[in-house]
């Protein structure tokens, strides 16, 4: 396995080594105020990335954006605004999507550490620009992948399946592809997660998983080409049993995430700034599993993306 590429390929690595190398001197040269560091996430930083049939990169460059705890609204944008710049150059000369995340406070990353996404970065980086990541992180608590919270299968599945709701909008067949491998990818992930066997690795899932498909996806993902893995129906019925499974499991049924609270009910109306159309008694449950369940529905009948659950999507994502 190479240091970003899945499998041997040399000319991926260098291109990847590159620009790391040369976004960093550019990111360091600003001299951004309230900017503690940069590291590259992703399947690029974990030796999993992609690689397109020409050699090429096939993934997006996922950084991620670490500020100060005292960084001023103003410093933030000013942060923003440069390496948006940065991103649109690069993702011009590579042909891929080069993506800078929302800057994070290192307060946010202890908040939000039980993540997925949180902690396949603090398992898997690679230092760009600013302080190491090994400083970054140092506040972030390394789960074992048993230990991640149902939420984060909830969550997953609402993305994936988004993702088909997105996908069915755009005659875009390279984007279609892509999030017919995600959903299906998506769904054998999230029962990991939430029967406890989750693993950093993606070839260790595909062997506890054992699903031929599930392998199929991985190939595609690692090696993707204009075909998708399966057609639109069969991603939409792996997706839609995995969501029917978790949503029966006692996390999604009668357990945290299905436990009313109050605080709850306030995330919801504060970061909604409305209650929505869904009975009052719902208003209880964790976001996360009340847009699960919309998104299963609009799934389930093969239907457009309304507009508010795409809106609750983005707010709870």
């Amino acid at each position: 396995m190479g240091r970003h590429a899945a499998g041997d390929a040399p000319e991926v690595d260098s291109l990847v080594e590159r620009a790391i190398r040369e976004i960093g001197a550019e990111i360091d040269a600003c001299r951004l105020n309230g900017l503690r560091g940069v590291v590259l996430g992703g399947g690029y930083a974990r030796g999993e990335g992609g690689v397109a049939a020409d050699g090429s990169l096939s993934n997006d460059l996922d950084f991620y954006v670490v500020v100060e705890n005292s960084a001023t609204a103003n410093e933030v944008s000013a942060i923003s605004a440069k390496l948006g710049g940065i991103s649109r150059r690069w993702s011009a000369a590579l042909g891929i999507d080069v993506d800078f995340c929302e800057p994070k406070t290192t307060w946010r990353l202890h908040h939000d550490q039980k993540r997925l996404m949180i902690q396949e970065l603090v398992h898997a980086w690679c230092d760009v620009a600013g302080e190491a990541g090994e400083s970054l992180f140092a506040g972030v608590k390394r789960l074992a992948p048993e230990e991640l919270p149902p939420v984060e299968a909830a969550r997953l599945l609402a993305n994936r399946g988004a993702g088909l709701l997105l996908a069915a909008e755009t005659a875009d067949l390279a984007f279609v592809a892509r999030n017919i491998n995600k959903a299906v990818l998506g769904a054998g992930d999230a029962s990991l997660i939430a029967t406890h066997r989750y693993a950093w690795r993606a070839e260790d899932r595909a062997a506890k998983l054992r699903d031929p498909l599930y392998s199929k996806a991985l190939d595609w993902k690692f090696r993707p080409s204009a075909t998708p893995v399966c057609d639109a129906a069969t991603a939409r019925q792996t997706w839609l049993a995995a969501a029917a499974n978790f949503l029966a499991s006692p996390s999604a049924a009668s357990g945290p995430l299905a436990r009313r609270s109050l605080f709850n009910t306030a995330r919801w109306l504060v970061r909604r700034r409305s209650a929505g159309p869904e009975p009052i008694v719902s208003l209880g449950l964790d976001p996360t599993l009340r847009v699960l369940r919309g998104i299963y529905s609009a799934v389930a009948a093969n239907a457009p993306f309304p507009p508010s659950l795409r809106r609750d999507w983005q707010v709870f994502n």
